[in-house]
């Protein structure tokens, strides 16, 4: 598919493109379009337009010397199975004798002794990189090179080294290897991501489907794009097409310099349709200078989960705009509730920055040092409030988990009550529901046994099950408390109650719409 754009006089034609993991988009058509329809209009004033290179082979043939094809290999093992039975559908069926003869030779389960081994064949991929000092450190994908044993690395001249890995951070998806050499390498630079606009010439260079040296060309299609999973990254988005192979590989800016790492791409068919994926280099670099210093990298952590703030919810807490991190839980002994923050909170600024999107506070945070004091606002109680809150290192896993456990279904009472006309029926949380719902004697609130279809409460996204803990900050412990909770919103003139539940462990808020609203 050839994007719109390219029919534009003066563009270069692309039709290449990327990536393992790739996810798909319909929009492609669409943004081109509009950045064409623009063009056509004359919003952009020719002569205050830089004019495109007449060449990227000088650049190139600077920096593609330092661009490096990683392979890697995870090893096979033998595994052997216990004895198993015969199938039924052999030649000989159910034949004693034939069957007797089979196994006299070959033992039970085909084999003498009476085991079936299953040798697990050797794994191979390949990725891109680049070195990024003549000492020999490569900066890669981590994956690309998680889980291997055995890692690679290719120069243009086709000098190979088996690489070292140094250290990997997979929630920025960056790995740092190193490779010995018997002299100094061609290296390159981290540029400065932070100034890039969108229409700035950008150049790829990798090994697509493993073919080294691979140089494509493109613009900067947008800035700060999210990625499922990438809450600490505002990736850059680039048209220059990438391909199965080019993750861990440079983009370049128009002087040399690496302004990302690409590492994914959108695309109905796993191919390129120009919109590719890369970390700016002003993570990148700071990630891989921990990496070099001990092999991992330490972030602040504040010991909450956080959720967005809805027009809804803003409503709700009496807030002007929809803006800030809600806090949904806040951990046990963690930074977070040493420092007072509690659940319904909702962060507007940390360290004297705004605060406007969820991802911002998980940024903010991360790049805090540890044992740093901050100070936090936060909106409570329809006010604002300033906290000061001492980072903490990001535990291991183990001691992350401080809230309940899982929970399914939902316990029958016949004490149950409708909260007005929301759609929501609750009863008690008895002995019974404790244990349906895997709760302790001091968890409290009230269970959701019933929505109604098409009601309030089914487009809020409360669920069956679901434990309700508080109606807009305030606690609820039985049925009639949630009734006379509802009740008191809608006299006071309240178009939205916010509801903070349980389900499965996890603290969340929602939104619910009163009759009035």
């Amino acid at each position: 598919m050839v994007p719109v754009w390219a029919q534009i006089p003066g563009f270069p034609r692309q039709t290449e493109g990327l990536a393992s993991g790739a996810r798909r988009s319909p929009l492609t058509l669409m943004a081109v379009a509009g950045l064409s329809l623009a063009l056509i209009a004359g919003s952009i004033n020719p002569a205050d337009a830089r004019p495109a290179p007449a060449s990227f082979a000088d650049l190139v043939e600077d920096v593609a010397p330092a661009v490096v094809n990683i392979a890697v290999v995870q090893r096979g093992e033998v595994r052997a199975q216990g004895p198993r039975s015969m199938p039924d559908d052999l030649p000989f069926g159910n034949d004693p004798n034939l069957r007797e003869f089979f196994e006299r030779f070959f033992g039970p389960g085909g084999r003498p002794d009476g085991n079936q081994a299953e040798p697990r064949r050797p794994r191979q991929g390949a990725g891109s990189g680049f070195i990024i000092d003549a000492e020999g450190y490569v900066v890669t994908n981590n994956h690309v090179i998680d889980g291997a044993d055995e890692i690679t690395v290719t120069l243009k001249d086709g000098a190979s080294y088996e690489a070292e890995l140094i250290g990997a951070d997979p929630r920025t998806d960056l790995a740092l290897l190193k490779v010995d050499a018997e002299g100094p390498l061609p290296f390159v630079e981290f540029g400065e991501s932070d100034g890039l606009r969108p229409g700035d010439w950008v150049v790829a260079v990798g090994s697509p489907f493993g073919l080294g040296g691979s140089v494509t060309a493109g613009i900067v299609s947008a800035r700060g794009r999210d990625l499922p999973g990438g809450s600490l990254i505002d990736f850059i988005q680039i048209d220059a097409p990438i391909n199965r192979g080019n993750s861990g590989g440079p983009t370049f800016d128009t002087e040399g310099a690496v302004i990302g790492v690409n590492t994914a791409i959108y695309s109905p068919n796993g191919g390129s349709v120009g919109i590719g994926f890369a970390i700016p280099s002003n993570l990148a670099s700071r990630i891989v200078d921990d990496l070099r210093d001990d092999g991992k990298v330490e972030r602040g952590w504040l010991g909450v989960r956080i959720q967005p703030v809805t027009p809804d919810i803003a409503e709700g807490f009496g807030m002007a705009a929809a803006e800030g991190a809600l806090v949904a839980a806040v951990e046990p002994d963690s930074p977070a509730a040493k420092a007072g923050l509690r659940a319904g909170d909702v962060v507007t600024a940390w360290d004297g920055k705004t605060v406007v999107r969820v991802k911002d506070l998980s940024q903010l945070v991360a790049e805090t040092p540890v044992d740093k004091a901050t100070s936090m606002q936060v909106w409570r109680d329809r006010e604002p409030l300033e906290l000061t809150v001492v980072t903490g290192a990001v535990p291991g896993e183990e001691q992350v988990s401080g809230l309940p456990g899982p929970q399914s279904g939902a316990a029958e009472d016949p004490a149950e009550a409708e909260l007005g006309d929301t759609g929501v029926t609750v009863t008690s949380l008895d002995e019974e529901a404790r244990e349906t719902l895997g709760l302790t004697e001091s968890d409290s609130g009230v269970v959701i046994v019933d929505i109604a279809p098409d009601s309030p409460a089914a487009r809020s996204g409360l669920q069956r099950g679901d434990v309700i803990r508080s109606i807009t900050l305030e606690p609820v412990k039985t049925p009639s408390e949630a009734v006379d909770r509802i009740e008191a919103l809608q006299e006071a003139g309240e178009s939205v109650a916010t509801i903070k539940a349980v389900r499965r462990g996890s603290e969340s808020f929602f939104a619910l719409r009163l009759s009035q609203a």
